[in-house]
């Protein structure tokens, strides 16, 4: 006889009762029957499960075996028929969500809003400064979608044959330590932070090109870029060691204030991008609609920003004041 799942049922109902008999009345069985099942599976297993006398019936060690490896899998098997069943008969929602990131500012905002609107769902996150590693993930099958970061009219990579969609563009900023001679200003002209050093975090992609580009057009020449990692960086702009360059929806630490720079010589999109073919393509447009929201709440907390971007129609949400379709700022690749 193979042994079942329905005999460790059978063991831990028992063990559970200390009774054949009460086990049989649980189980809605005869208990001679239930006797004569209780012995094939003994015969399987190669010995007695249980010492039975008036008192009832209690594991013997090879019993006591059975049952720390029934109470494992018999749970388990539960939980795969569960999950199952709700994939099968679930058109509407997504049981699992994997979301790759470059460690931007809505990643947090849009994990929340999932668990909320998605309770029963498994969300899991991979981060990564590269941006191709996560290219490759989604095209592979291995990320559901991923949340990056693009300076200026630049797009992702087009090999991969992934679907993006543009959730905001922002006007890129610097910070400053409040005792700056520009800290108080409503916005800074580049070519007004020649004499500074500057700090910036890691990362691939044309970031660095478009800065020095951008200082190029301003008349001048960095003096010296730090590329570190943010607490690092945050540390040497409160010692007054460098400026920052940041994107408005960084929240400074007391002491330090982002400032817009002037005519916009640089510009960052936050983008959300899933493979085309893929189950979560059907949940795209929900999850642009989440990241979008998350990108509306942390740039509510400066005020300042927010004044200074008034009246700027290229800049903000993309698709209006509210969310739009995926499908209706899908990035051009052309």
């Amino acid at each position: 006889m193979n042994l079942e799942l329905r005999h460790l049922k059978v063991v831990c109902t028992i063990a559970e009762t200390g009774s054949v008999t009460k086990a049989a009345s649980t189980l809605g069985l005869a208990q001679p029957a239930l006797t004569a099942q209780l012995q094939r599976i003994e015969r399987a297993l190669g010995g007695p499960l249980f010492d039975r006398d008036r008192r009832g019936a209690r594991p013997t060690a090879l019993g006591e075996l059975v049952l720390a490896r029934a109470r494992v899998l018999l749970p388990a098997m539960k939980g795969l028929q569960d999950e199952a069943a709700r994939l099968a008969g679930n058109g509407s929602a997504m049981t699992r969500y994997r979301i790759g990131s470059t460690m931007g500012p809505i990643v947090g905002g849009l994990l929340r809003r999932l668990a909320e609107d998605q309770p029963q769902a498994q969300i899991t996150t991979y981060s990564s400064w590269l941006r191709d590693e996560l290219y490759e993930k989604l095209a592979g099958g291995r990320l559901d979608f991923a949340l990056l970061g693009m300076c200026g009219d630049s797009s992702p990579s087009a090999e991969y044959g992934l679907a993006w969609a543009a959730v905001a563009v922002d006007g890129v900023c610097v910070m400053l330590p409040e005792s700056h001679k520009a800290a108080g200003a409503d916005e800074v002209a580049l070519g007004d932070l020649a004499d500074d050093n500057w700090v910036a975090a890691p990362g691939d992609g044309c970031f660095a090109d478009c800065f020095a580009a951008a200082c190029a057009r301003a008349g001048f020449t960095p003096r010296q870029v730090f590329e570190i990692d943010v607490r690092a960086a945050i540390d040497m702009v409160e010692s007054g060691a460098a400026i920052g360059i940041c994107q408005p929806t960084f929240r400074p630490p007391p002491g330090l204030v982002t400032v817009p720079l002037a005519g916009t010589p640089l510009r960052w999109r936050h983008l959300v991008g899933w493979h085309p073919e893929s189950g979560a393509a059907g949940f795209a447009h929900r999850v642009v609609e989440l990241a979008t929201a998350s990108y509306q709440e942390s740039v509510a907390r400066n005020t300042r920003y927010l004044e200074w971007v008034a009246g700027k129609p290229r800049l903000g949400v993309q698709g209006g004041n509210g969310p739009a379709r995926a499908d209706e700022r899908l990035v051009s690749l052309a």
